[in-house]
């Protein structure tokens, strides 16, 4: 199964890790370090050119997603169901 990101971004349901409201890269030391390591190796994708809501984690990349966290949730466990 597929899960949308935004724009035209759809990753593998398999390759999900984790998704998160875009405001932990704030709050959270771990995860602005953890950004700024994907960053140097270019693993981070912006989808679209609508501010980023929320951040998804996947096995191979980070993506700034237009579509707010609790959206994506809600996709990602439509399959887990399924």
């Amino acid at each position: 199964m597929y899960i949308h990101l935004g724009g035209e971004k759809i990753i593998r349901a398999s390759e999900l890790v984790a998704i998160f409201d875009i405001s932990i890269e704030q709050s959270s030391k771990l995860s602005k370090q953890f950004v700024a390591q994907a960053r140097k190796r270019k693993d981070v994708e912006i989808i679209g050119e609508e501010e980023a809501k929320s951040i998804v984690v996947t096995q191979h990349r980070i993506y700034y997603s237009p579509i707010s966290s609790s959206t994506l949730k809600k996709r990602s466990h439509q399959f887990a169901t399924n």
